[in-house]
This record gives C-alpha cells, sequence and structure tokens, in this order.
C-alpha cells in the first residue's frame, strides 16, 4: 500500500520513493513532471515494457545502459534497426536481454513513426487521454488507460496493456498521482497546470 514516509533526510514522499538514492532521485525530480518530448516518452514507454515481470528499480539502474544501446531512443534511429541489431543486443549486458522486448522496442518505433505521421508527434495522441476529474493514486489502471493501450495495441505498438500504459501516464505527468501529502505533490501540480498540452 502506498503511504506517506518520511525519509531521514526530514522530507515526506510517497513509500515507493524512498529507497536508493536513484529511486530518491527519481521520485523527486522526475515523476510526476509533465513530459511533450518525443524522444523520452518513447523511452518511458519502451522501458515500460522492458520492466514488466520486474521491478522499476532493475530497469532504472540500467537506464543509461538502454539509451546507449537504442540510440537515446531518438525513433527514427530505433526504427531503422534491424535483425544484426538484436543480435547484437542480446550480448549486450547493460540491458535487460530479452528477444520478444527488443523486438517490440523496435517495432514500437515504427508505429510510432505512423502516430506522429498522423498526430504531428508521439506526445499529441498519449497527451488527449489525460484523464478528467478525481481519480485513485492506488489503481493500477484506469478507463483512461486501458482506452490508451486498446489505441496503442489497434496501431500495432507491442508489450502494451492498461497497466503498463497507466505506469507511463503517472511517469510522464498525464496524471499527479503523488500522494497530496507528498512534498513533490504541489510542485508536479504547478508545473502541470502551466504545462501547454501538445496538439
Amino acid at each position: 500500500m502506498i503511504e506517506i514516509v518520511v525519509g531521514d533526510d526530514g522530507i515526506p514522499r510517497c513509500s515507493w520513493g524512498d529507497g536508493p538514492e536513484i529511486y530518491r532521485s527519481y521520485h523527486d525530480d522526475e515523476w510526476g513532471y509533465p513530459v511533450d518530448d518525443d524522444r523520452f516518452l518513447f523511452e518511458k514507454l519502451c522501458l515500460e515494457g522492458f520492466q514488466s515481470g520486474l521491478s522499476w528499480l532493475t530497469i532504472l539502474k540500467r537506464r543509461e545502459g538502454f539509451r546507449a544501446a537504442f540510440y537515446g531512443f531518438d525513433i527514427d534511429e530505433v526504427a531503422d534497426m534491424g535483425p544484426d541489431d538484436v543480435e547484437r543486443l542480446l550480448q549486450d549486458t547493460g540491458i535487460i536481454r530479452h528477444r520478444g522486448k527488443i523486438e517490440s522496442t523496435i517495432n514500437n518505433a515504427q508505429r510510432a513513426q505512423q502516430v506522429v505521421v498522423e498526430f504531428g508527434s508521439l506526445g499529441a495522441l498519449v497527451w488527449s487521454y489525460e484523464p478528467r476529474g478525481q481519480r485513485s493514486p492506488l489503481a493500477s489502471s484506469t478507463p483512461e488507460s486501458t482506452v490508451l493501450a486498446k489505441d496503442l495495441k489497434k496501431r500495432g505498438f507491442s508489450f502494451i496493456g492498461p497497466t503498463t500504459v497507466y505506469a507511463f501516464m503517472q511517469a510522464m505527468g498525464i496524471v499527479n498521482d503523488h500522494l497530496p501529502e507528498c512534498h513533490a505533490w504541489e510542485p508536479v501540480e504547478a508545473a502541470r497546470t502551466a504545462f501547454p498540452r501538445p496538439t
């Protein structure tokens, strides 16, 4: 259960963020702040797929390895990757060496290119599913994440489901699911208020 924990630095945080420094920094400085940069949106969407069956901390510790392996998650660069790249990455100890997830990342880059052609950006599509009204920060998925996951699957994206999509939405600031008592809730909410939604 998510609750508020006061860390050894005296700062109240969502309990999941009071861990190793790399996790604490991610909670404090990244999670929930709104993002419209397609490269970062694509990165998070892919890393959520890699996380399936694993902890986010496992992925976070390898994030720089993933960035190096997938050209900084440049959508066009990843879309051009082929079978030789898959075989190379299966030997890369800096990432999770799972053939299906590696192939999915390449596939999803190609699907993202199509989204950019249709909507102008990946951000315009995913932000169009921003929830309206109140939600429970304890939910693992929402009606909006379910519909967005179905939309992405219809477009050919893989390793996508309502739970992974909701985790993506939380991390990218499409919702603010810091607990209200968390020190990050207010600055995240202010950033979301000032954020121009991509269209």
